[in-house]
């Protein structure tokens, strides 16, 4: 069995080591020595491939790259265990801090990573990721939803479905089940995701007709939102349209429960966090939340990828850490097509990407370098995120 993964992860300030292996996989893309032999399953390479992931393992999107980093690690020892291909994975804490992010990215790109995920922000990403553009080196974001991040380059992909692909998805449903006329929508103004979530709420609202009574904006990191809350339940609204990372989600649920706001609150994907349930606890209770991932897909490879995190890790998979499992699986996909871990065999493979089953489910990369595949509308029932029926 080829496997390199290590049973002690070795993890430094900057660095986490996912692979035994001591080879950083060359300069990718210019002599050839990462092309092997045979295709798909019959594809061999006798080099491990060298792929860097950026995430967010500190700061304020730790929760995100907690779950990543999980999603990767099993991808990672599974496809060791297949013939033909081994990957030498190395994670890099980004640190939520793009100034950080650029600098992983530089060191991936210098070393002679075949390709790199993340990293876990699209504020992050839309400052990392010209360094990898300008290397020729592909990219798969795994989490990263706002618009324009494919636009900055054609080694840029992603299979994370973008806010464009969801909220609208979500709002529809959400007028349709509760009635509603009239909205109060909140956003945090400083956040690439954020602000581009509240642009595609606002354009969905005024397609379903739905009156915006006000729209309060925020700081990432603010935790205290009950004057902009005491505003919203004087204005007497049918539902309470927020754009959010998890980190503001959680006290604004509770807060705005606490203050008697009983109307729906419908939120991006920000949202889409076990923790939400977990610290918010009853006042979670009827949050609606658009998704590209729930657990109750019955595709067989969505069931064995929760029967194997949940043997591996005891816990249930979120969405985030689905994605990230998919994307590595994605890039072994790329690989493999080729047979080659050249940085540009890969770019080709990437987009040719379709109807490729996964957890998502048959995802398809278009030809603006996003992800296709089903979306899907949760609403939080009995401390879980349920099919919004």
């Amino acid at each position: 069995m080829r496997y390199l993964l290590r049973s002690a992860v070795i993890l430094s300030a900057s660095a986490l080591v996912l692979s035994g292996c001591a080879s950083s996989g060359g300069e990718a893309g210019g002599d050839g020595s990462l092309a092997g032999s045979g295709e798909g399953d019959s594809c061999v390479i006798e080099s491990p491939v060298s792929i860097g992931a950026a995430l967010s393992l500190t700061g304020g999107a730790a929760s995100y790259g907690e779950s990543q980093q999980k999603g990767l690690e099993l991808a990672l020892e599974q496809l060791n265990e297949k013939d033909g291909v081994t990957y030498d994975l190395k994670v890099e804490d980004d640190g939520t801090d793009p100034r950080q992010a650029i600098g992983v990215f530089e060191t991936f790109a210098a070393d002679g990573a075949s390709a790199i995920i993340g990293p876990t922000l699209s504020n992050t990403a839309f400052q990392a990721q010209p360094v990898a553009q300008d290397a020729g080196v592909p990219v798969l974001a795994i989490s990263n939803t706002a618009t324009g991040i494919t636009e900055q380059g054609d080694f840029i992909f992603r299979d994370s479905l973008t806010e464009a692909q969801v909220i609208p998805q979500t709002i529809q449903a959400a007028v349709e089940a509760n009635d509603l006329e009239k909205v109060v929508v909140m956003y945090s103004n400083d956040d690439a995701f954020t602000e581009s979530g509240y642009e595609v709420m606002a354009s969905s609202l005024e397609e379903e007709g739905i009156e915006v009574l006000d729209t309060l904006t925020f700081s990432v990191s603010d935790t205290d939102f009950r004057s902009l809350l005491t505003a919203a339940k004087s204005l007497d609204a049918d539902a309470i349209v927020v754009s959010a990372l998890i980190e503001a989600a959680i006290p604004l649920v509770t807060q705005a429960r606490e203050l008697g706001l009983d109307q729906p609150i419908i939120g991006g994907n920000g949202f889409n966090n076990p923790q939400l349930m977990a610290d918010a606890g009853d006042a979670a209770e009827g949050v609606i939340v658009g998704a590209a991932w729930n657990s109750a897909s019955d595709s067989p490879e969505n069931a064995d990828f929760l029967a194997a995190y949940e043997e591996k890790f005891g816990s249930a998979p979120d969405q985030f850490a689905t994605q990230a499992y998919t994307g590595l699986m994605i890039i072994d996909h790329a690989v493999r097509s080729g047979c080659s871990a050249e940085r540009t065999d890969i770019q080709t493979g990437l987009t040719e990407v379709k109807d490729f089953a996964t957890p998502l489910g048959s995802l398809t990369i278009n030809a603006d370098r996003d992800a296709e595949h089903p979306a899907v509308v949760q609403i939080v029932k009995d401390g879980a995120f349920t099919v919004m029926p």
